[in-house]
């Protein structure tokens, strides 16, 4: 933090305040939490008082400051936004109104973004348990950056325009990336037209490899992403901690499902970049007869509306965690078996469409480091 801007205890900018709501059975509340790394409150779920078990609870308004006792070395900071007036928090989120006097909402919701206000927080945040919670104390003891009234109006204008663009980027980028899975989704949906169909069984079995744990090996894991958006990479687990956590060889190639999110569309093909990694007894590897289909015609033709309806029959149960994948109801799904060329011609398809997905992935990854950059730039007083 630069020396050149005035300070203050954040004291002077916030006050905390209690509106306790005693939660009433048959009433339905909206729960809030709050996102990690700045990304602000969101609603976490409607319920009816009789489902809380603590009953003192706290009423927001739009426009406070709330944070995370646990999560605030992790940037669980905001605003309430005008969408969650009135809903609630627990005693883990404390509630401050801000002196609109002294400053800018928009300037104290940046400055609490910012790199170097969470790593005030880490230290006080972090117990043995890595869960010990920060005390209100603290914030309202930390002396922060605090520019005169016009001047955090000019500053949070300027860092709004360029979040405005980033988020038009950021829609954009989307949109194309949705048209590109529609069009591979409708490619797949024309070959499987008056195809003949066989059960998974048959195309693409279950291929499980189970692995000989090793105490001194570390593992590394594949997860998968929801709504057909591929593998990512987990970090590596230690066998010394895994207990009686089963694990299972991945190969390159695979038609790979999660057994509790299938439903949610987290259905991938295993890309040669994620070779050498596992996943536990929840990941199911199907791998399809060469003979008879591809990977990548199974995957997106499973993500079509008629494909997702067989996964969500195959997955009986309430959603979440309790709708799992059925191994032998998958089996039992009955797939199209269209001609293999054509298979092929939307497999190669789709790995253009991948390569134009990496080159926007590697813009995007920029895009998210200029929030913090800028960020940065203004609380050390270099954008004035």
């Amino acid at each position: 933090m630069t020396t050149t801007v005035p300070c203050a205890p954040f004291s002077r900018v916030l006050r905390q305040v209690e509106d306790v709501v005693l939660l009433e059975d048959d009433v339905e509340y909206r729960q809030v939490t709050v996102s990690l790394h700045g990304r602000g409150l969101r609603l976490r779920q409607v319920v009816k008082g009789c489902d809380v078990k603590t009953k003192r609870q706290y009423r927001v308004r739009a426009g406070q400051f709330v944070y995370s006792r646990i999560d605030a070395r992790n940037g669980a900071f905001g605003l309430v936004p005008p969408e969650l007036d009135d809903a609630i928090v627990s005693n883990d989120f404390p509630v401050f109104d801000i002196d609109a006097t002294v400053a800018e909402p928009r300037y104290v919701s940046y400055l609490t973004q910012s790199r170097w206000f969470v790593s005030q927080c880490e230290n006080p945040s972090r117990g043995v348990t890595n869960r010990q919670r920060m005390a209100e104390s603290f914030l309202l003891s930390m002396v922060v950056p605090l520019p005169p009234m016009d001047q955090q109006v000019w500053l949070a204008d300027r860092i709004d325009s360029v979040a405005g663009r980033i988020a038009e980027t950021t829609r954009l980028r989307e949109a194309i990336e949705a048209e590109r899975d529609e069009m591979l989704r409708a490619f797949a949906r024309e070959l499987a037209k008056d195809a003949p169909r066989r059960p998974m069984q048959e195309v693409a079995p279950i291929v499980r490899r189970p692995v000989q744990i090793d105490k001194t090996a570390m593992y590394p894991e594949l997860g998968i992403r929801s709504f057909g958006k591929g593998t990512f990479h987990k970090p590596p687990v230690a066998g010394a901690t895994l207990g009686s956590k089963r694990l299972f060889r991945i190969e390159p190639g695979d038609l790979l499902f999660s057994n509790v999110f299938s439903w949610e569309g987290a259905i991938a093909v295993v890309q040669d970049a994620d070779a050498g990694r596992f996943g536990s007894h929840r990941f199911i590897t199907c791998v399809p007869n060469p003979a008879l289909a591809t990977a990548e015609f199974l995957r997106c033709w499973l993500l079509t509306a008629e494909g997702m309806a067989h996964i969500l029959e195959a997955s009986p149960g309430a959603a979440g965690r309790n709708r799992t994948l059925g191994l032998k109801k998958l089996m039992a799904i009955t797939v199209p078996v269209p001609p293999l060329d054509a298979q092929k011609k939307l497999s190669d398809l789709s790995r253009k469409v991948a390569a134009a997905r990496h080159i926007q992935d590697s813009v995007a990854d920029e895009l998210k480091g200029i929030m913090p950059a800028l960020l940065d730039r203004v609380f050390k007083g270099e954008l004035q």
